[in-house]
């Protein structure tokens, strides 16, 4: 026979959850609920007890005083009518003073005993009914017994209303908890399965699904938020990686037709120097094309994390070698090259990366900077945490509308088709940024149309 599988929501881990905070809270209650009852029913209790040894002990005492003493004192509480009951036997079993004509249970016969029993009493309408008592029993040395008894009827009630009041907040805080605790699963069940819910249909393609956000600031709130921007980021690299053949095809389209027309060029010129011209302008555009691809493997392993060894590095040293490579290169074009550090900086970074993303930032200020232009290298503490490396030029800027998509890969934009490259330099320098927890800022230079300028702001944590 088979057993059916329980439904979902117990299968859940907030079910179960909410199932061990629904046992604490009865546990808790019944804990509380057993003292409250201990410390009044109880407590009324032991007072009656308490009551009954000392009335016990006095009548003891008396006794002590003779027979007839004794036979005083209980006809003297009797007559009071106090909340004890009385009864004195001589040693025949005849009644000498008290409240009842015999005993409800036998008399010992060395020793005293505690006996529960019934009797009956008439009410102001001369109807009886039965009440309860609780009393002890003693033989007496000379042969009487002596019984004192208290009346059970209000102590016994005021219990038995306690009791039902403990039984009932029992079973109310019972299933309280088991509600609170189906409530609060089913809470918890729905926001997972709404996350549940997200990521399959991000599985089946639609991209653009992000999970709620609440703005209640719980965990669920603080995962959504990040698996929200897992999400934007696995889109833009989804949405790159379709649109990377294309550009791959578009960008290398140019290399590879120059090369078939030298090498058909080399092929019909009789001229000795023309196959020779032919290879060397071959190498030249296959240097191209090994450029893009050496490129487009490069942002890959920065993307995947295989960036190397991080360790204390001198920014500063990176950026004075670099303002020595780059300084003839702006005179041979006319520019004007400036160059500000301030003093040795330190990051936790990849020296090779560093120095790849600031020369990828140079390169492009040199290429797109007319003539008698200016390119300029900064290097400066930002705040108390962090440091900027900054690449600005006077060439024609990047419009703002343009600046987010220039980071992604193989993306061109109109002004650069008419120069040589992959459109793979900012999105490198865009991922060394965020392989050390860094951001790469594009800016205007602040100059005038149509060169505005571009200031390139690549700013690390500082070590």
């Amino acid at each position: 026979m088979k057993i059916g599988r329980l439904p979902a929501l117990f299968r859940t881990t907030t079910f179960r959850l909410a199932l061990l905070h629904a046992s604490i809270f009865i546990l808790f209650s019944a804990s509380l609920l057993a003292y409250l009852y201990y410390e009044t029913a109880g407590h009324l209790g032991r007072q009656a007890e308490a009551e009954l040894n000392a009335e016990f002990q006095e009548l003891s005492a008396a006794y002590r005083g003779g027979f007839d003493r004794l036979n005083q004192a209980v006809t003297e509480r009797s007559g009071a009518r106090g909340k004890f009951f009385y009864l004195l036997q001589d040693g025949t079993g005849q009644k000498i003073a008290g409240d009842f004509d015999f005993l409800p249970a036998p008399a010992p016969v060395d020793q005293v005993v505690d006996v529960k029993f019934e009797y009956d009493v008439r009410n102001l309408s001369g109807q009886t009914t039965r009440r309860q008592a609780e009393g002890r029993i003693s033989r007496l040395s000379e042969g009487g017994v002596l019984m004192v008894a208290y009346d059970m009827g209000q102590l016994g009630e005021m219990n038995r209303r306690i009791t039902d009041v403990v039984w009932r907040s029992a079973v109310v805080g019972f299933v309280l908890s088991l509600i609170g605790g189906v409530v609060i699963s089913r809470s918890a069940a729905q926001r997972a399965e709404q996350l549940a819910r997200t990521t399959e249909e991000v599985m089946a393609g639609d991209l653009t699904r992000r999970a709620p956000v609440f703005e209640s600031g719980d965990e669920f709130d603080r995962l959504s938020v990040q698996l929200n921007a897992m999400l934007g980021k696995l889109e833009r690299l989804v949405i790159s990686s379709r649109s990377a053949g294309d550009s791959i095809a578009h960008d290398l389209r140019s290399p590879l037709t120059r090369l078939r027309n030298h090498l058909e060029a080399g092929l019909r010129d009789t001229n000795s120097e023309g196959p020779r011209t032919a290879l060397a302008r071959s190498i030249e555009d296959v240097d191209d094309v090994l450029n893009t691809f050496n490129a487009v493997l490069r942002l890959s392993r920065v993307q995947a994390g295989a960036t190397g060894s991080f360790r204390r590095t001198n920014v500063t040293g990176i950026t004075d070698e670099l303002a020595e490579l780059y300084q003839p290169a702006c005179e041979e074009k006319s520019m004007t090259f400036t160059y500000a550090p301030e003093g040795d900086l330190f990051v936790q970074a990849d020296r090779d990366l560093i120095a790849q993303a600031l020369s990828n930032l140079l390169d492009n200020a040199v290429k797109y900077t007319p003539a008698g232009g200016a390119v300029s290298l900064a290097v400066k503490r930002l705040g108390a945490s962090e440091v900027e490396l900054s690449v600005s030029d006077t060439g024609p800027g990047i419009p703002p509308e343009d600046r987010d998509r220039a980071v992604e890969r193989f993306v061109r934009l109109e002004q650069s088709r008419s120069e040589p490259g992959s459109g793979l330099g900012l999105s490198l320098v865009d991922a060394v940024a965020e392989a050390h927890r860094g951001r790469l800022l594009l800016d205007s230079a602040g100059g005038t149309p149509p060169n505005i300028g571009l200031a390139a702001r690549l700013i690390l944590p500082s070590a």
